[in-house]
């Protein structure tokens, strides 16, 4: 067995507070994966971890070398935004089994953990071309997975949150048309928010108060104040009136804010509000997989973008050209980078509000 960038990887895991014992426990438990039979043109293998927290994928050699020659470039977008969608890879390995060929596999968070209350999972490209499961199927639930059209005339309400879904989206898919590559997905799913959870999203104070941390960095020190990490709405103008309120009072009183807080941490904030908006964060969800949850105002919705390792090369410009000879007028997977990154947030635009 063969780990690949083992360090950059280690530190991707710390940023979203997985210990090593977590992630050894989940991938090293008594009990069996769980196999994902996927339709997949790439015939790639799929597993659960048992406690459904990690998704393990094959990779072929093409799609090995495609992601660590990129893999700086991903490294430095989730670091330069932490609340990305893209899902986050926790570990590439290969095994090699006498007198069989070599086996690549990646390690990822799974986008719907935890998973208890979820019935519906979709896989989402934006186009309609071979975009159908039927829902009556006997496969497992927690395998079976829907399609663009199975999800037509059904929306995302998000509300206050739709803008920035339409943004991070905006801004995941320019990055990998940057890399050129297409064929990426939204994983989508849903579920009720319970009334308990309903009552602590009216409350500010029961919110989480957290960013993922930097990927550099070990935990912060016990007596740091934890950095807020605030939305667009009501949470910002409430920091903003906190901040001017607080302004004027030293205005007065030339000392302190008007809750007791000394000038140089109203000024810490007002920074921190500004660096937390050019990284366009959120606030995030007290989950363990808080970066793919986002919270309605009746649902709790699990995003996140998968399979972003299909390149934009002469094989696919040919596909192109059969496609559009056999489905004229018709939206199919296999079209150009801009255009592939242009539909799918379109997509995302018409079936949010």
């Amino acid at each position: 067995m063969q780990t690949f960038a083992g360090p950059v990887f280690a530190s991707l895991r710390r940023s979203l507070d997985i210990t090593e014992e977590e992630y050894q426990r989940s991938l090293s438990s008594h009990g069996c994966y769980l196999q994902f039979i996927s339709n997949s043109k790439s015939k790639a293998d799929f597993f659960l971890t048992n406690d459904k927290r990690f998704f393990l994928k094959t990779q072929n050699t093409r799609e090995v070398t495609f992601f660590l020659s990129n893999l700086k470039a991903y490294m430095d977008h989730l670091e330069k935004y932490p609340h990305s969608l893209m899902v986050r890879f926790l570990g590439l390995y290969s095994i090699q089994i006498p007198n069989k060929t070599k086996k690549y596999f990646i390690v990822m968070q799974n986008v719907f953990y935890p998973d208890e209350r979820i019935n519906t999972r979709y896989d989402i490209k934006g186009c309609e071309v071979g975009r159908w499961t039927d829902p009556a199927s006997t496969e497992n639930p927690v395998t079976k997975i829907l399609k663009d059209n199975n999800f037509e005339g059904k929306h995302i309400i998000l509300d206050k949150q739709r803008s920035w879904l339409v943004d991070q989206v905006e801004i995941d898919s320019a990055f990998l048309r940057s890399l050129n590559v297409l064929d990426y997905s939204i994983l989508l799913a849903h579920q009720p928010l319970h009334q308990d959870e309903l009552d602590r999203k009216h409350s500010f104070s029961n919110l989480s108060m957290r960013t993922v941390k930097p990927m550099d960095q070990d935990s912060p020190a016990e007596e740091d104040p934890p950095t807020i990490p605030l939305l667009e709405g009501y949470s910002a103008r409430l920091a903003s009136d906190t901040i001017d309120s607080g302004l004027d009072h030293v205005q007065n009183t030339g000392e302190h804010s008007g809750h007791g807080i000394p000038l140089q941490e109203v000024n810490r904030t007002d920074a921190e509000l500004l660096e937390f908006q050019a990284h366009h964060r959120r606030l995030l969800p007290n989950l363990k997989n808080s970066v793919h949850v986002i919270d309605g105002p009746k649902l709790r919705y699990f995003v996140g973008i998968v399979d972003f390792f299909t390149v934009y090369g002469v094989k696919k410009r040919q596909e192109n050209l059969w496609k559009s000879l056999r489905f004229p007028g018709r939206a199919f997977s296999t079209v150009s980078p801009a255009t592939y990154s242009q539909r799918f947030c379109q997509w995302v635009k018409d079936h949010t509000k």
